[in-house]
């Protein structure tokens, strides 16, 4: 299992969490803002007001570009917000067209945008211009997040709370389904019950966040099951973001505490991999 070395104070729920040189940031519900923390002290150092945000639903780090994406998903917007790093410069906005739902990276330094109710993955290049959009096919049902492989093909993880079918894919550039892990929905050892969000080791091991289990599961290049990364007694609360900092040998993971259908408070945990 993956070791905790810290679990920052709860606060408003944590909707996304990513690192970027020495810095650690953290965007909350409904808010405006993004935290800012130093990243061995976990200390807040400021907070980057981002002003046309509405709903922020994924932030995702952009290194070579040096600036970060968020994702607004109010009917109003439907956009993507870039702001400069570190100091949030330069914060401009475009729009996506469709609900964006979470972000990634790609080893190009273009910005995947996963479309779930309209199954498509947009990608944008940092500028704002569309490259491209793929079509999903219509075995994957509600798709939550999407991340580029070195080959060219993407992880794409699906399944929403009311779905029977909750997989992570393996996606071509047609945008049908390689392979999977298709395991029944459940909370059984190897099952998952809403998995929203992937992060991928350079080994190509992945993490899956396992929202309703409220743990984190690995699974290896083969998308084949090796254990329970992280266990509900470690998390206490449900993770929501997952943020991988290989170079630091750090998995930080947005949990938050839902109580009558919304989440109440979040908080992010630091896990040793």
């Amino acid at each position: 299992m993956g070791r905790v070395v810290n679990a920052r104070p709860a606060g408003k729920p944590v909707l996304g969490v990513m690192s970027h040189d020495n810095l650690l940031y953290v965007l909350r519900q409904h808010s405006k803002e993004i935290e800012v923390f130093d990243k061995d002290s976990y200390k807040l150092q400021r907070c980057i007001t981002v002003p046309e945000l509405i709903s922020g639903n994924d932030m995702i780090a952009c290194v070579h570009n040096r600036c970060a994406y968020i994702s607004d998903l109010t009917d109003k917007n439907k956009c993507l917000h870039r702001v400069g790093l570190p100091d949030g410069v330069d914060v401009t906005n475009w729009p996506v067209n469709d609900k964006p739902s979470r972000l990634s990276v790609t080893g190009t330094h273009s910005v995947l945008v996963t479309c779930d109710e309209v199954r498509k993955i947009k990608e944008f290049r940092t500028d704002g211009k569309l490259l491209r959009q793929i079509e999903l096919s219509e075995d994957v049902v509600s798709p939550r997040h999407t991340i580029q492989l070195s080959s060219g093909e993407f992880l794409v993880s699906h399944g929403g709370p009311n779905d029977p079918v909750h997989r992570v894919c393996l996606i071509g550039s047609d945008g049908r389904v390689v392979k999977s892990y298709d395991i029944p929905k459940g909370s059984g050892t190897q099952q998952m019950n809403f998995p929203p969000h992937l992060a991928v080791h350079r080994n190509g091991f992945v993490f899956v966040a396992d929202i309703n289990n409220q743990r984190v599961l690995l699974l290896s290049p083969a998308l084949t099951f090796v254990r329970e990364f992280l266990s509900r007694e470690q998390l206490k609360w449900k993770p929501l973001r997952l943020w991988l900092d290989t170079d630091r040998r750090r998995l930080y993971v947005a949990v938050n505490e839902r109580k009558g259908g919304n989440y109440t408070a979040g908080r992010v945990v630091v896990v040793s991999v």
